[in-house]
């Protein structure tokens, strides 16, 4: 199973990084992503494969002032 964000996620392992962010809504331009403590390079995200036990963190960029 894979953790993202505290939350165990079935059925994500095995997806592409990419695969999983677009299914969840998540929208590439305003996030960034922590796979094992190390962020991803957003040129990655197709070619990074989650598997069993990977903790991701996903942090949204949010406007405001």
């Amino acid at each position: 199973m894979v953790q993202i964000n505290g939350k165990p996620v079935e059925n994500a392992a095995g997806l592409t990084l990419a695969d999983y962010l677009a299914q969840a809504g998540y929208s590439t331009a305003f996030i960034a992503v922590e796979k094992g403590g190390v962020i991803v390079p957003r040129a990655q995200y197709d070619t990074t494969v989650l598997t069993d036990g990977d903790v991701i963190e996903i942090v949204q960029f949010v406007g405001g002032g």
